[in-house]
Order: C-alpha cells, then structure tokens, then sequence
C-alpha cells in the first residue's frame, strides 16, 4: 500500500495544479490509507481514475525523495532494538545500491 505523512503529501501536491475534490482523493489513499474503491463509489468516477489520481502523486513523492528503483520506504513503530537493526539493513542497502 502506497502511503505517505501529511507533510510529504502537501510537498508532493504542491507544485500541481489540482482541483479540490481531487486533492481529496489523493490525500485520503496516500495519507489517510482509505481505499481507492470506495473513493470511486462516493465520487461516481471509475477506479482507473482514482488509480490515475494517486499515481500522479505518488510519482512525484517517490522523485521529490529520491527512491531508487525496487526499493520501498518504511514507517514503522518498533522496539527500540528492532529499530537499530533496520537501520542497519538501510545503510546497507543504499551501499549495495552505489
């Protein structure tokens, strides 16, 4: 599931010229994690829309923070350990990745 913070998300849109209830969309998939089918049902738009909507950001966001390709960005609430570890795993994967 493609989800960005609130923050992320007014950076990504804004530079894009965007209608108010389209916003709306996107915000609520990306940011409030609502699924894409129910935005289609409440707006009486097809899905492929919606999906339109959301990938227009998200590609955005993903060049604004430069993820390289077959790579994910991960927000989790872990232990403290837990998060040493994927730490770990971070730097090393951007090292294998030069």
């Amino acid at each position: 599931m493609k989800r960005m913070t609130r923050d992320q998300f007014i950076q990504a849109t804004s530079s894009l010229t965007m209608g108010e209830s389209t916003l709306e969309i996107a915000e609520g998939v990306l940011v409030d994690g609502k699924s894409q089918s129910d935005y289609a049902r409440a707006k009486q738009i097809t899905r492929g829309a919606v999906s339109q909507i959301v990938s227009r950001v998200w590609k955005i966001h993903l060049k604004a923070i430069n993820i390289p390709d077959k790579f994910v960005e991960v927000t989790a609430v872990l232990p403290e350990h837990q998060a040493f570890i994927v730490k770990q795993w971070e730097k090393e994967a951007q090292r294998s990745n030069k």
